[in-house]
């Protein structure tokens, strides 16, 4: 739905996390919870990353991280857009301070590859933590009305700590991240719509090599205006 019809080549598919404590040891899942690679739309050069949900509840691991920054590496040296999908609880709780070091290599790309490689990330379910922290600092942000948020910590936590009752949507649902916060700039009704609409955006920005965030910026303004 997203890329050129078999245009797409997949990278590290038979990755497996390190991790041995907690029963991780008997839990190994090729590809860790991240399907990364490249390929085109329409015609153009893209790298992508889509984490699942379906594993470890799409956290990131060690090694998850190492396949997305290969991506990102692999991105900034073409000068070519880095698409993540996202849907994750955040870090890997089992892998303690591994799965954080690995969010830390993540952030530390996001910051490099700004004025370098464009960064477009869809939230395409509930994202929390720091699976939301480096969302927060790429270029696009879209997101999918009614079955994606962002949001640091979860309701349940909020409700714990400040005795506040809130819903997900009130907290960081595609509304609030458009409407009040302007952490997103759009969302779109389905996921099907908000695939088609990143490759939409392809076809109004030109991303040379070389070319500052600013292009990048005043051109989705432009899209809005259309």
């Amino acid at each position: 739905m997203l890329l050129d019809a078999g245009s797409f080549e997949e990278y590290d598919m038979f990755v497996t996390h390190r991790a041995v404590d907690f029963g991780m040891a008997e839990t190994i899942i090729p590809g860790d919870g991240v399907v990364t690679g490249w390929g085109t739309i329409e015609g153009r050069l893209v790298y992508v990353f889509s984490r699942d949900f379906t594993v470890f509840g799409g956290s990131l691991s060690e090694t998850h991280a190492k396949k997305i920054c290969k991506i990102m590496d692999t991105a900034m040296q073409n000068g070519a857009p880095v698409i993540g999908l996202n849907d994750s609880g955040g870090a890997r709780i089992q892998e303690g301070v591994a799965s954080l070091g690995g969010y830390a290599d993540v952030f530390w790309r996001n910051a490099q590859a700004s004025g370098a490689a464009p960064q477009i990330s869809v939230i395409m379910g509930p994202c929390a933590g720091r699976a939301v922290y480096s969302p927060a600092m790429t270029d696009f942000i879209y997101m999918v009305k009614d079955t994606s948020y962002m949001f640091v910590t979860g309701p349940d936590v909020v409700k714990t700590v400040t005795n506040e009752s809130v819903t997900q949507e009130e907290l960081g649902g595609a509304s609030t991240h458009t409407k009040i916060s302007s952490v997103a700039d759009a969302a779109f009704d389905n996921d099907i719509e908000t695939l088609l609409e990143v490759r939409r955006l392809f076809r109004f920005c030109r991303w040379p090599m070389g070319k500052s965030r600013r292009v990048w910026r005043r051109t989705i303004r432009l899209i809005g205006a259309i």
